[in-house]
């Protein structure tokens, strides 16, 4: 693989309803999108998950721009590797900036996977023909809200509800849903609103029956995760805290999760994330895909990567429909009325890319040959 130029777009993409998390409020989504080119004029996308903020991670648009640009492009325009594996080897003199590396490297997997006419999910070694879907509800302005939108959800089919929690909107608020939705598969996530001064509150959590508590404490965590679960029935699951194959290790070693969620962006992209499914299915560990309001070709990566067989539990890939009123796809996301994506048959990630649309929505662009 020789990659000869890479492309940088950054688009605004307005969400059909806000989305809330103990971190604030999104209405309207920043995302950079990488097109990687060959010497053959061959191409693949990829999509920087990094958010408008440095709230959910330390990289957000205004870091992951410059480094992708003046850093990371060059490291990997004109060399020659043997192929998409080892595109993330290029960049690693570059510390951290795993969501800016992520969408180079992702665009490579679908670059290379066009080439080989395969389907992406097929050539990462994927083995679900279907994936089972959950969906991620954010903080709404009422508890009445909320039971309307979960209403909603299991009425289109999804198999699986999360709920964002935070301070002053977690145990009643579960305890409403729970009494509403007796049987459901529930969990909620906390984006690391808490410390182990609540270990109360998750105690009382534990009547309710919820699949896993997401990263209830401090984002770089591990030790603490450890101390809660000994403490407390409800499996803890790891997001913010796994950002490396070694953070599994000792995130299981230490007894810190029971469960791990995967970002590809999180990890670094899909070589990282085969790491990370590997390790945990070694261990008997269950995985499943999180999401990060991707657009249609960052979902298009989370289904190749969930059809690994470690994935396990209802992910957060869900319908475009329920986040855009047109994405940059085509066609865009559907999920079954029993709440599964069917991997797509198309080589590379199985979608074509909506150009003007996203010529339509780019506010810069730069190139880097």
């Amino acid at each position: 693989m020789n990659i000869t130029s890479i492309e940088l777009r950054e688009i605004r993409l307005p969400l059909i309803h806000f989305f809330e998390t103990s971190f604030g409020r999104t209405t309207e989504r920043r995302i950079i999108l990488v097109r990687v080119v060959d010497r053959d004029g061959a191409d693949g996308w990829g999509e920087c998950t990094a958010g408008e903020g440095p709230f959910y991670s330390d990289e957000w648009v205004e870091t992951a721009w410059p480094t992708l640009k003046d850093f990371l492009a060059p490291m990997v325009v004109n060399r020659e590797v043997e192929g998409a594996a080892h595109i993330y080897d290029l960049m690693k003199r570059v510390r951290g900036h795993r969501m800016a590396k992520a969408a180079i490297e992702t665009a490579c997997w679908d670059l290379e996977a066009r080439l080989s006419d395969v389907p992406l999910w097929k050539y990462l070694g994927g083995v679900q023909t279907e994936i089972p879907c959950g969906v991620s509800i954010g903080i709404q302005n009422s508890p009445e809200e909320l039971i309307e939108k979960i209403e909603q959800e299991l009425s289109a089919g999804y198999q699986r509800i999360k709920i964002k929690i935070k301070r002053g909107w977690d145990l009643e608020i579960v305890r409403r849903v729970r009494g509403r939705f007796p049987e459901i598969r529930l969990m909620g996530d906390a984006n690391s609103a808490y410390t182990l001064a609540d270990v109360p509150l998750f105690k009382a959590l534990d009547e309710f029956k919820l699949m896993m508590l997401e990263q209830p404490l401090a984002y770089d965590d591990i030790f603490d995760h450890a101390e809660l679960q000994k403490q407390i029935q409800t499996p803890v699951c790891l997001d913010e805290s796994i950002k490396t194959p070694a953070d599994v290790i000792h995130a299981i070693d230490l007894g810190a999760s029971r469960i791990i969620n995967v970002k590809l962006g999180r990890v670094g992209g899909h070589a990282q994330a085969k790491r990370v499914e590997a390790i945990a299915r070694e261990r008997n560990i269950p995985v499943w895909c999180g999401g990060m309001l991707e657009s249609g070709i960052g979902r298009a990566h989370n289904i190749a990567m969930a059809t690994l067989a470690g994935f396990t539990l209802p992910g957060d890939v869900s319908a475009s429909s329920r986040y855009w009123e047109e994405d940059i796809i085509e066609p865009p996301v559907t999920v079954t009325p029993n709440g599964m994506i069917v991997a797509p048959s198309n080589p590379g990630i199985g979608f074509e890319i909506n150009r003007p649309r996203i010529d339509q929505l780019t506010v810069r662009s730069a190139q880097v040959n």
